[in-house]
């Protein structure tokens, strides 16, 4: 089988040779150590490490223009600085890579006039680099593709999250009601009319939303409040792929995002990953819960990669049915971190393949 054919004929419940091999979310910091103990620096990751090849049509939903990113103040200890996406924060230079998270200082929207003048102006579904240089010319190429191809389905909470904080949009989903509904509709209305023309016109696999919208104990927001403010946007835009024939839609979410499955399922969502299992996100359990519909990518915990190989091995056996049955594509949990050592992961890697070719063989 190709890549093509495998995915879709996983993701459908089909026979197959083998699940999809996908992986390849690295922090920056884990790529620097690999080099380190062994991963030669001349080589493609995808190559290297042989997972499937997959692609993306390089739709740009994101702020066009963005925002200039620049440093607003600088020292030995920290830098303060702006994100495209309007967002400031100030970062630790140095220490351990988990007391450097960002400290988020402000945000670009604040008010209505912010969205109105900031924000709306640069989500206009026409500017030119919406769509790739050379579209005719990649659409001929996939024509005649042997690998699964994707399209971004934007977002609805999480980059509203982004552009106003985390307390701010909370406050305003009980403050401003109607300027949430305002906001989330334009980005649905946004996310179709830019879409439109690429799944009119190319074949594509799937498509990939992103919220990031919970954390350990649950969703940042209610089922209650994403039943008001965010299911008749994700009702538009995944009826927009629907109509299109593109039914494998997943959303990335972080955390336990779990109590928002019932409403993405009947949002039209068919799909979700990475599940962060220190959140308590069982992929096995998962599929016992909600079925089929819901395909699962991901699951594969980043703490057992960091451990060694009875807690990888471990890890990958109590997924194996998965592996069987289908609608599943194993995947670390989020980005590999750093405190993976190379070898461990290697040894994940090989130990995922092995499996695959001979699932039934490890029950």
């Amino acid at each position: 089988m190709n890549d093509r054919e495998r995915f879709l004929a996983t993701m459908n419940y089909q026979p197959r040779d083998r699940v999809s091999w996908w992986e390849l979310w690295y922090w920056p910091e884990t790529v620097e150590r690999w080099h380190s103990e062994g991963l030669p620096e001349d080589v493609h990751l995808e190559q290297y490490f042989g997972v499937d090849r997959r692609a993306d049509v390089g739709v740009n939903l994101g702020l066009a223009p963005g925002f200039k990113a620049e440093t607003l103040e600088e020292n030995e200890t920290y830098e303060i600085y702006r994100r495209s996406d309007g967002m400031v924060a100030k970062k630790i230079k140095e220490g351990d890579l988990g007391a450097r998270m960002p400290q988020w200082l402000s945000f670009p929207i604040e008010s209505r006039r912010d969205w109105e003048e900031d924000i709306k102006p640069r989500l206009n579904p026409h500017s030119p680099c919406r769509y790739p240089l050379y579209w005719e010319e990649k659409k001929r190429t996939w024509v005649q593709r042997d690998y699964p191809l994707s399209i971004s389905g934007g977002s609805v909470f999480g980059w509203l999250r982004n552009w106003m904080g985390l307390d701010r949009i909370c406050q305003t989903l009980y403050d401003d009601p109607e300027w949430m509904h305002e906001m989330m509709d334009y980005l649905a209305d946004f996310v179709i009319a830019t879409v439109t023309r690429a799944v009119e016109e190319v074949d594509i696999d799937m498509v990939f939303m992103w919220e990031d919208m919970a954390y350990k104990a649950g969703p940042l927001i209610s089922p209650r409040m994403f039943r008001e403010f965010m299911l008749e946007p994700y009702k538009k835009i995944t009826a927009c792929f629907h109509e299109h024939g593109i039914h494998l839609i997943f959303v990335d979410s972080d955390g336990n995002s779990e109590p928002l499955f019932p409403l993405w399922l009947e949002g039209g969502v068919t799909g979700q990953y990475p599940l962060e299992r220190a959140s308590g996100m069982d992929p096995l359990e998962l599929r016992r819960t909600y079925g089929p519909q819901m395909r699962l990518i991901g699951g594969i915990d980043k703490r057992a990669m960091a451990t060694g190989q009875e807690a990888i091995d471990e890890a990958l056996l109590h997924l194996v049915p998965l592996f069987i049955e289908g609608g599943y594509i194993p995947w670390c949990d989020h980005l590999v971190p750093p405190d993976v050592p190379f070898q461990n992961y290697l040894y994940y890697v090989n130990k995922m393949k092995d499996i695959s070719l001979n699932p039934r063989a490890y029950l």
